[in-house]
């Protein structure tokens, strides 16, 4: 089998759900990820890529045809999409090592078109931190909030705005954070309600969530009205 043939690209995703395909680069070799982009680039199409590493970066034939973050470990391939219109995601970041998931969802959000507002080190150890930013989260109608620890920053984040909160348990922690764990069963167990939950360090999956939102509420708006 070639390597061509590892892989089957979905190149109709934004038509069916309206999130073009991501290719995750962990457990692909460069090789992989090198075809990949290849099919992809004979197309003329563009791609995201995630949890891609500096030494694979550096390792792929195409490496110079991305716009490469090593903070968050995207790439992206093709012209970059211009933003439609001001900011409508914060990006709520509890510390400074909770940044690079808070980037991969800055990043995906970016990908697709849509600009964001990254807030970071406003965690709850010092509350004066988030405080004094409150009026510039509110004002954006979905918010997405990574937190690491013991991840109290969502359920007070979610018990001060009135906006979509999206949660992303992350990894950061001693001992018994358990790698996300303990910050994951925090946020699930979070006592503000209508907080969502994604996967411990998935700032891409946070950003997709965000875009369903934000996608939805466009539908629902731009519906013609039963009694026009």
């Amino acid at each position: 089998m070639s390597v061509s043939e590892e892989f089957t690209l979905d190149f109709a995703r934004p038509e069916r759900i309206g999130l073009e395909e991501a290719v995750f680069c962990a457990g692909k070799s460069a090789a992989q990820i090198d075809a990949i982009l290849a099919a992809v680039g004979e197309r003329g199409a563009r791609l995201l890529l995630t949890r891609l590493d500096p030494e694979k970066h550096a390792a792929l034939a195409h490496h110079d045809r991305l716009d490469y973050c090593p903070v968050s470990r995207t790439a992206c391939l093709g012209e970059p999409r211009p933003f439609a219109g001001p900011a409508e995601v914060a990006i709520v970041a509890a510390g400074t090592s909770d940044v690079p998931v808070a980037r991969e969802a800055e990043r995906t959000l970016a990908y697709a078109g849509l600009a964001s507002t990254l807030i970071a080190d406003v965690g709850v150890a010092g509350l004066w931190r988030l405080t004094r930013r409150l009026d510039e989260i509110r004002a954006h109608p979905v918010i997405i909030v990574a937190a690491g620890m013991d991840a109290a920053l969502p359920s007070v984040v979610g018990g001060l705005v009135a906006g979509a909160i999206v949660a992303v348990p992350t990894s950061v922690g001693y001992g018994v954070a358990a790698g996300g764990r303990t910050a994951l069963d925090a946020v699930l167990a979070s006592c503000a309600p209508g907080v969502a939950v994604v996967n411990i360090d998935n700032g891409y999956g946070a950003a997709c969530a965000a875009l369903r939102i934000l996608h939805a509420a466009r539908r629902l708006r731009d519906r013609p009205s039963p009694h026009a």
